[in-house]
């Protein structure tokens, strides 16, 4: 029997539970999970997953998801997709910059990556004020992968020069390396 999947992303306040009860609309669809991303956001909580089933029991998930979020104060979204496999993480590594929070910094540094073809599989940003300052700053870390044929260290010095442009310091870490320093900072 064909196998067909489903996209489902919801958003909403966190509330205890919502992830089981979600899971248990899925198993009484007859589905399985292929894949699934949550995170909370302070008081807000997101959820993708990718679904499969046959077409009737996608069908189904499309009818009984929309309801039990609905009763749990959730937003959802469907889109139903084919031909899911996990990522070829070809040549991994990690990208790390902090500086001020200016206007137009990301579209910058992730305009770099979508010029190469890489693909931004992880993006985490934090912005704070500096003690004894008015200025907003920021953290943003991301995890990107690229062709293996790309030359990692030709991306990393042009990287390091759009930093320099940016005023932000940063780096990038080669996960086909381990970096001897890796595990002393973690926010």
């Amino acid at each position: 029997m064909s196998k067909h999947q489903l996209i489902v992303t919801i958003l909403g306040t966190d509330k205890t539970g919502i992830l089981s009860e979600l899971a248990s609309t899925v198993s009484e669809a007859q589905c399985n999970i292929l894949d699934s991303r949550q995170a909370i956001y302070g008081k807000e909580f997101s959820l993708t997953m990718i679904l499969e089933g046959s077409q009737p029991a996608i069908t189904k998930a499309e009818c009984l998801i929309p309801p039990v979020c609905q009763r749990l104060d959730l937003l959802s979204m469907m889109k139903r997709t084919s031909h899911h496999a996990k990522q070829n993480l070809e040549h991994l590594f990690h990208v790390e910059f902090s500086g001020e929070d200016t206007a137009g910094l990301i579209k910058s540094v992730t305009g770099f990556f979508a010029d190469r073809n890489a693909s931004i599989s992880a993006f985490r940003q934090k912005t704070y004020k500096q003690t004894g300052s008015q200025k907003e700053s920021m953290k943003c870390k991301f995890v990107v992968n690229m062709p293996a044929h790309e030359n990692f260290d030709a991306l990393e010095a042009e990287l390091t020069a759009l930093f320099e442009t940016l005023n932000v310091t940063g780096k990038v870490i080669d996960k086909h390396k381990k970096d001897t320093n890796e595990n002393l900072t973690s926010w």
